[in-house]
């Protein structure tokens, strides 16, 4: 079916997102350097660092990592929500998840992802905040109760996506199910 000339460009015009994903693909190879970099100074100083060090060390990698995928997340389902389908049906590593996304689903996984990567923040922070007392560390009282705080937003608006997108099902569901009958 041939599209008029506007509809054409205004649909057409979703490949201009194509140098955005495009250009997330190469913050993911700049995570995979720092990833290898941070890995790479564990390694050099597994020896010398203390427990608390290490388990630092290894947070940071978990973050990197997670980051990374919730850079995967928005390029390949972003890509295929709104620019064109990637056509992966039927191959070996097609994501569970890339089968029912959406707008919506998209958004509660980005959100959930962001609660993670903050939960790991957090736990850095819970860590460190020990050495409050003795000034050996780079956080304050008043820095551990924002971030908290900031972690908490967080998961209050994860919750209202989910239920804003819960309600959503159900209207759409009611409706599908008025008109059936």
């Amino acid at each position: 079916m041939a599209l008029r000339p506007i509809p054409m460009l205004i649909f057409g015009s979703r490949w201009l997102q194509l140098p955005l994903y495009v250009g997330l693909i190469v913050a993911q190879g700049v995570y995979v350097v720092l990833f290898l970099k941070e890995l790479w100074h564990l390694f050099a100083h597994s020896f010398d660092f203390s427990e608390q060090q290490i388990m630092l060390a290894v947070l940071g990698l978990i973050d990197v990592v997670m980051i990374s995928n919730l850079l995967v997340m928005v390029i390949v389902g972003g890509y295929e929500t709104f620019v064109s389908r990637l056509n992966l049906q039927g191959h070996p590593d097609e994501p569970e998840w890339l089968s029912h996304v959406n707008a919506s689903v998209l958004k509660i996984k980005l959100a959930m992802a962001i609660i993670g990567i903050s939960s790991i923040h957090l736990l850095r922070t819970f860590i460190e905040a020990g050495a409050l007392t003795s000034g050996k560390t780079g956080y304050t009282e008043t820095g551990v109760m924002w971030q908290t705080i900031i972690h908490t937003v967080f998961i209050l608006s994860a919750i209202g996506i989910a239920y804003v997108d819960r309600l959503s099902n159900i209207a759409t569901e009611e409706a599908k199910y008025a008109v059936s009958h």
